[in-house]
């Protein structure tokens, strides 16, 4: 009909419409990831479907500034747009995370059972507690370097903490962290402080398995340190292991900030979980006394840095021999079942040397085999009758009358 249009045409027609994601964030190309991120959470909180109830509008910006943050937070899909514009990147493959705290009763619980099944579900951090901390209504808690705090914070609810640091504990590096011991999910958040006092959300950790605790820490040491994403290659684990290993270092990814300035500096604990509450420690240390943990941590990273070089270089190795590898094992079934069907044959002659009756023979052998039964059934079928006869006249010769004789006994002349 001439007023419809084809699917292809609506797609091309998608793509046409679609806006620069550097335009979208309104960053530039030479935009750092720490700029991007930023951008994107502050236009995230704007057209948040929570505040922004029924409003059509805000709904597709909010999509747009999603779908754009996608494309430039992630470095490959990053370079392949900047290189052939969204031909390149595979739009459909684009993840949203869930915001929890906006999700019904059904839709939370149906969350909780796929990711219990294994299925990676992303959640951000509730709009609300977002709006809340740059509008500076939080409740913000003064924690001393090196004092340990055990809290327990409710789902989808925030603990803030603030740290002062001194010049000379910001240049020896500071490190934040989280664990729990029930095994909860949560994220350790850090914040900048917006010039009217509220705070922006700057970095997010989730929490991850860590032997019999979860864990989630934040390490600016001033040289690059690394963070592993562990649903990186979540999805490609369970269609192929084979790429899943091969892919398992790409989510080595350096934090986006690696020291911190003297003055205050603000973390929060969220509390991840679909239904219940989270208990969990929080720890913020000056890592002046740990010179030799720093090195030993920018050695072993960098060990991991060329082990992916490697990896890279040896999965090419691998795929080849594992392709003959394939051939050959199927060459060898072939050839064992060649062999088994030559030295089957092989019996079979050897079988056909005697005179006795063979089971497999021509046609003409099989009747004249089965004549040649028959005749001698017939040879024993006689012989049988005439047995039997014999034997019924000798029963004759024994068979003795009990009745008189009609002849006259003896001695009656």
């Amino acid at each position: 009909m001439p007023g419809q249009k084809s699917k292809s045409e609506k797609g091309d027609g998608e793509k046409q419409l679609r806006r620069d994601p550097y335009e979208v964030l309104g960053v530039n190309r030479n935009s750092t990831d720490q700029e991007i991120k930023s951008a994107y959470r502050k236009l995230a909180l704007k057209y948040h479907p929570d505040k922004n109830a029924n409003d059509v509008t805000a709904a597709d910006m909010f999509k747009e500034v999603t779908f754009s943050y996608n494309i430039l937070s992630d470095t490959d899909k990053r370079r392949q747009y900047d290189t052939a514009g969204f031909e390149a990147v595979e739009s459909e493959s684009q993840e949203l995370e869930l915001d929890l705290s906006s999700l019904g009763t059904v839709n939370t619980m149906f969350a909780a059972i796929f990711s219990k099944l294994g299925v990676p579900i992303k959640t951000t951090v509730s709009a609300t507690v977002l709006e809340e901390a740059l509008n500076g209504a939080v409740s913000i808690l003064p924690l001393l370097l090196g004092q340990s705090l055990c809290r327990k914070v409710e789902k989808q609810c925030a603990h803030f903490y603030s740290v002062t640091i001194t010049e000379k504990e910001a240049h020896a590096g500071l490190v934040c962290r989280v664990s729990s011991s029930d095994k909860s999910k949560f994220k350790l958040l850090y914040f900048d402080q917006e010039e009217n006092g509220g705070l922006c959300l700057a970095l997010q950790e989730d929490s991850s398995k860590a032997g019999k605790v979860t864990s989630a820490g934040m390490y600016f040491l001033g040289f690059p340190v690394y963070r592993m994403d562990p649903a990186h290659n979540s999805a490609t684990a369970v269609k192929d292991p084979d790429a899943a290993f091969f892919r398992k270092l790409d989510g080595f990814q350096p934090f986006e900030i690696t020291e911190l300035k003297a003055g205050n500096h603000y973390f929060a604990v969220y509390g991840d979980n679909f239904f219940k509450s989270v208990s969990y420690t929080i720890e913020i240390l000056s890592t002046e006394i740990f010179s030799e943990e720093k090195e030993d941590l920018r050695s072993v990273e960098a060990q991991i840095l060329s082990k992916r070089v490697e990896l890279s270089k040896f999965e090419t190795e691998y795929r080849e021999v594992l392709t003959q590898f394939t051939e050959m094992t199927s060459r060898y079934a072939q050839e064992m079942q060649a062999i088994d069907e030559l030295l089957q044959q092989r019996n079979e002659i050897h079988a056909s040397y005697t005179t006795a009756p063979q089971i497999k023979r021509s046609s003409s052998s099989r009747s004249k085999n089965k004549a040649t039964v028959k005749e001698g059934d017939d040879c024993q079928g006689k012989d049988k009758k005439q047995s039997r006869g014999e034997r019924s006249k000798k029963k004759k010769w024994y068979n003795l009358h009990l009745k008189g004789d009609k002849k006259k006994p003896c001695g009656m002349d």
